[in-house]
């Protein structure tokens, strides 16, 4: 069982699990110093490393976003309050092992056709079973990531991303995206007179997407499958 927080690491555990829910990833340390109010991110790494090492994480090293909430029994923080957020986040995860018994097939996309829909069956490279608990929402796709743009929050070249299809998305989720001929995974940024695709990895230049691309959202990343678990 994982040892008692105290209150300041408890906030830091909503704030992961509330940035978890809401984007699909967690926040980086310079996201949770200027949300808590730290003078550096550098406190923020202390606390991170508290938090794992009292079971609730683990840290990722070398990445902005490499925290990943364990799915342990929780207890009380140290001033008496229950971490609502995490606790139910894990109850949830438990009722839909139980609910739902059998694995989602889904279709692995691969290099995507210039200008095809991008579930058109000379996409698909194969399909995949896969557990539907694993997901906060149900995928609808598989779709294999090429080339290191998102590295720095743990989405590397050959893995496996589960997208829900959708034609919307929030600012700050991790998108399938379509521009021009291209298919792309990157985060979305909405300003206020233009949209931005943002890669996780300073060796990218981000895109702008101008009135002469043609652009679509073609889903929202729901989660991750390291290839190397599938062997």
């Amino acid at each position: 069982m994982a040892s008692k927080l105290t209150s300041r690491q408890s906030e830091i555990l909503s704030l992961i699990e509330h940035a978890i829910s809401e984007t699909g990833f967690p926040p980086t340390r310079a996201e949770i110093a200027q949300t808590l109010g730290f003078k550096s991110a550098n406190a923020a790494e202390d606390h991170l490393r508290a938090l794992e090492k009292k079971g609730y994480i683990s840290l990722t090293p070398g990445a902005s976003r490499g925290i990943r909430l364990l799915q342990a029994d929780l207890e009380e923080s140290s001033d008496g309050s229950v971490q609502n957020t995490v606790q139910k986040a894990t109850q949830k995860a438990v009722q839909k092992t139980r609910q739902i018994a059998s694995a989602l097939t889904l279709p692995v996309i691969g290099r995507v056709a210039a200008g095809a829909p991008i579930l058109a069956t000379e996409n698909v490279a194969r399909e995949l079973a896969v557990d539907p608990a694993l997901f906060d929402k149900a995928p609808d796709y598989i779709l294999q990531v090429r080339g290191e743009s998102m590295k720095d929050i743990g989405i590397l070249d050959g893995d496996l991303l589960a997208v829900t299809k959708t034609a919307e998305a929030r600012s700050g989720q991790i998108v399938v995206a379509r521009i021009d001929d291209d298919v792309t995974v990157k985060r979305l940024v909405r300003e206020s007179n233009r949209v931005v695709l943002e890669a996780e990895n300073p060796d990218f230049e981000p895109i702008v997407v101008t009135d002469a691309n043609r652009f679509a959202i073609e889903g929202i990343a729901v989660g991750l499958i390291r290839t190397g678990s599938l062997h």
